[in-house]
């Protein structure tokens, strides 16, 4: 029943997220450059695919002021 479950969410978010990092994360809070660094983004204009989860999309929801979010 949780296989199901899991392979229901994974079709509707099957492809991930391209996220840009477009401003630099100085002057920041800490907890902000910690949250691009477990995003994976480290250079402004460096650009990552992360899967499309619940947990990704707060992660952008946070420091979204800095990113650019498409759908690849």
């Amino acid at each position: 029943m949780g296989a199901q479950a899991e392979s229901k969410t994974s079709k509707s978010r099957s492809s991930g997220v391209r996220v840009t990092l477009k401003r630099s994360p100085i002057g920041t809070p800490e907890s902000h450059r910690l949250v691009l660094r477990g995003l994976g983004l480290r250079r402004i204009r460096q650009t990552v695919v992360r899967p499309d989860t619940d947990q990704v999309r707060g992660m952008i929801r946070k420091v979204g002021y800095l990113l650019e979010v498409e759908k690849p």
